[in-house]
């Protein structure tokens, strides 16, 4: 508790560097990340991530320093250089996009460590630490880098928010942009350029190897929330922040456990955690779901067969037992006691000593499901000229989503037929009678 109240009260100045630095790399990346991720390029961040090395070094070379404002210039000129080769190859050669990141990523990462090398054994005191950005080093951040970084990240800002709409365009319809006359390869220059800036100021917190996890990580995750644009950005950047700070705080309460990588953990445990809990795209709720839809399957299903097995006899009200119905359809036993008791507890069947039967309730909902399946029948054989002993199965699925709309019609286009393709009665919601 000491170190959490020492640590939020940003009370040391290297904690509000590093606190600070990590929150505004981790915002701009995600932001910045969103349009990347939506626009089907997560590659392009990992092919620039690794692209910056030999711009960083460069910009040592030639300045001698690591003033953070040079090697950023370095990094964002090779890092911006690299995606228009990888845009120039794409489009002037039979090579594939996919393809091309990967030669532009191996040869610009081959040549910065090939620098970065020859700098090392330079004799240059001055390079102590560069290698820092290979894997990042957030805890060396300092008041100069903060404010670089703030001056970028609201660059980079106020670039999302002006170029909001025209953005959002052409990630969900670029060929629609280009028709009613937006300058989309601008546009694209546009966000190239944000990527660019995005990446050569995360790589200080999180280096090259996992620059590439903070700019899409924050996105992903953020998709299984929503599907509106404005509050993706917006949980990317709640969960960029988060992660920046909690990276920073694991850091600080563990010396030896570097900030950039658990920057990287955490918002990779947010997207683990999105992917299986999220409402609608999360696995779990699909699990769920899918047990409904398939309990509700089975439940209609047996409606289906005590309705069928009272046409037979033409009574409705017979009691059956488990060895009756499984002769007409042969269904699990376990799983039709469950279907059983799911429909006695709805009010569809009542039980007594062993064996079952419809109520009003359960006949309505058995012969409308028989109805919607000799009705789809009809439709197969009528307008699709479908063979009548290839359409049951067909039938079989369909009836269980037909909704009272779509059967309204589908019986206005049939002409309320009378009876199905094998001759069986297609039974219309009339008085119950036994």
């Amino acid at each position: 508790m000491e170190d959490f109240i020492t640590f939020f009260s940003f009370e040391n100045p290297n904690i509000r560097y590093v606190a600070g630095g990590s929150v505004l790399l981790a915002i701009s990346s995600a932001l910045v990340g969103c349009f990347t991720f939506l626009k089907k390029k997560a590659l392009v961040g990992d092919a620039v991530a690794h692209a910056v090395l030999p711009g960083i070094c460069l910009a040592f070379l030639i300045s001698g320093t690591k003033n953070p404002v040079y090697l950023i210039i370095g990094a964002f000129i090779t890092g911006w250089l690299s995606l228009i080769m990888i845009d120039v190859i794409t489009r002037k050669s039979k090579i594939k996009e996919d393809t091309a990141i990967g030669l532009i990523l191996s040869v610009f990462f081959g040549i910065g460590i090939l620098l970065l090398t020859m700098i090392q054994h330079s004799g240059n005191a001055a390079q102590t630490g560069l290698d820092s950005f290979l894997f990042g080093k957030a805890a060396a951040l300092v008041g100069q880098d903060l404010m670089v970084f703030s001056v970028i990240s609201i660059c980079l800002l106020l670039g999302v928010i002006l170029f909001y709409k025209e953005f959002a365009l052409i990630s969900f319809d670029e060929d629609f942009a280009k028709s009613i006359g937006f300058p989309v390869k601008r546009l694209e220059l546009a966000l190239t350029t944000l990527t660019v800036l995005a990446v050569v100021t995360g790589i200080q917190a999180v280096g090259v190897v996992l620059m590439a996890a903070m700019l899409i990580t924050p996105a992903a995750a953020a998709r299984f929330w929503t599907n509106q644009l404005s509050i993706m950005l917006l949980l990317a950047a709640i969960f960029g922040a988060f992660s920046g700070i909690s990276g920073a705080y694991i850091s600080y309460v563990a010396p030896s456990m570097p900030t950039g990588p658990w920057i990287v953990m955490v918002i990779s445990m947010i997207a683990i955690v999105s992917f299986f809990v999220a409402p609608e795209k999360g696995i779990l709720y699909k699990l769920i779901r899918q047990s409904k839809i398939k309990k509700r399957i089975l439940t209609e299903n047996i409606l289906k067969l005590f309705y069928q097995l009272g046409e037979i006899d033409n009574n409705f009200n017979e009691h059956r037992n488990l060895s009756q119905i499984q002769a007409k359809r042969p269904i699990k036993t376990p799983t039709l006691t469950l279907g059983l008791k799911r429909l006695t507890h709805q009010g569809f069947l009542k039980t007594q000593k062993g064996s079952w039967y419809l109520t009003d309730q359960g006949r309505l909902k058995g012969q409308r499901i028989v109805k919607l399946h000799r009705l789809w029948e009809v439709y197969l054989t009528k307008y699709l000229r479908i063979a009548p002993d290839h359409v049951h199965e067909d039938a079989d699925n369909i009836e269980h989503i037909l909704t009272p709309e779509l059967e309204v019609k589908l019986e206005a286009l049939l002409q309320y037929p009378t009876s199905d393709p094998h001759e069986s009665n297609i039974p219309y919601n009339k008085s119950l009678k036994n």
